[in-house]
């Protein structure tokens, strides 16, 4: 993955009013009545870390290009940084998506500490076959600039954070007046109009799913915003870094049960739902007609166009993998990393009237 620029003092600067960077601007005046509303037929293309095939992941350059290629939702990890500002990174160190290594000056920086039960030392190019020409163009962004972007979009598109790591921040970050991560995560949607049960009036104005792999933080949550939220589920030998259950422990239908009354939906890796060997996907697991038995829908992740992520039975076909995804396995959104990809599919397959309308009036001029 192309890296974005660091430049870790920036969040410190920006305390005492220095402008570092400029911000990405407040959201324009337009008229949310008069924005194309968010499609609801068929499933929702959401974009992994906005188009992060294409451009650094959970970079303003990502998200905005996402919505130029169709997606219905942005995706975004949410961490803080340890003077409390909410960011848009996946990882917990620096070191895989940005030079901080570069950088002698924050050597002494460097810690060591346990997250979800493993030692990592770091500074607390994600995959090298991509695009490399925009490494050192583009830098961290903060929860709030990402949800700017959402809101100035020409059409009404939906935001998808996800609370990242809540054991460890909560451990490691202290908020004025005992807050924790999740307070602050859900003051800020709250600031920004993101409200609602999901499909209702509210919420289709300003759409939002709130997901975590931590369901002690789901739970919680519940307790301060009725947005809709998604469960994400590992590899079920993994443990959750709340209540160390395995993720094997976590899809029973015990606990598909005891979480339905707190979340709408699942987001397993892929892998969970249909194993892989070899390249080649094996026999389908019945974790999707189980979750759909309880009213919850299924939100698997993530899909790629390039090889390392394409299996063999698709004969290297993005298109056919999507068909057979979203046709066969009955999965009801897809987070991918190339959402013009699947809003090509999806254009062809299941178009909205409005794309019905554009075809017709382009064939009728050529």
């Amino acid at each position: 993955m192309a890296s974005p620029r660091l430049v870790p003092f920036v969040f410190l600067l920006l305390i005492v009013g220095c402008s570092a960077r400029a911000l990405y601007p407040l959201p324009s005046r337009r008229n949310d009545g008069n924005k194309q509303p968010l499609q609801t037929f068929r499933a929702y293309n959401v974009a992994h870390r906005g188009s992060s095939g294409v451009l650094p992941e959970e970079t303003i350059a990502a998200y905005i290009r996402a919505i130029e290629d169709g997606a219905d939702f942005i995706e975004a990890d949410i961490l803080a940084s340890k003077d409390g500002f909410l960011i848009c990174f996946h990882d917990v160190i620096l070191d895989t998506t940005t030079d901080v290594a570069n950088h002698t000056l924050f050597a002494r920086r460097k810690r060591t500490y346990e997250v979800e039960g493993i030692n990592m030392t770091g500074f607390f190019q994600r995959k090298e076959y991509r695009d490399p020409q925009y490494n050192g163009m583009f830098s961290i962004i903060t929860f709030e600039e990402y949800i700017q972007i959402a809101l100035d979009a020409p059409r009404v598109v939906g935001i998808y954070p996800e609370i990242k790591n809540p054991v460890f921040i909560n451990q490691r970050v202290q908020w004025p007046g005992g807050k924790k991560f999740e307070d602050v995560f859900v003051e800020t949607l709250i600031k920004y109009g993101y409200k609602g049960t999901y499909l209702s009036e509210q919420w289709m104005k300003r759409p939002a799913f709130i997901q975590s792999f931590a369901p002690t933080s789901l739970t919680y949550l519940s307790k301060l915003t009725d947005l809709p939220k998604i469960f994400l589920i590992d590899d079920t030998t993994v443990l959750t870094q709340d209540t160390n259950q395995s993720y094997w422990e976590i899809t029973s239908d015990k606990y598909l049960e005891y979480i339905s009354e707190y979340v709408v939906g699942i987001g397993p890796w892929k892998n969970t739902i249909i194993p892989v060997a070899n390249n080649y996907l094996q026999t389908p697991t019945d974790l999707v007609a189980r979750a759909h038995a309880r009213n919850l829908q299924v939100h698997p992740y993530t899909f790629r166009n390039e090889y390392p992520d394409l299996r063999f039975n698709f004969s290297q076909d993005p298109y056919k993998g999507y068909a057979f995804w979203i046709n066969e396995v009955g999965v009801d959104r897809l987070f991918t990393d190339f959402p013009k990809s699947l809003h090509h599919y999806q254009q062809w397959t299941s178009p909205s009237q409005l794309e019905k309308r554009m075809h017709r009036a382009c064939s009728i001029k050529s």
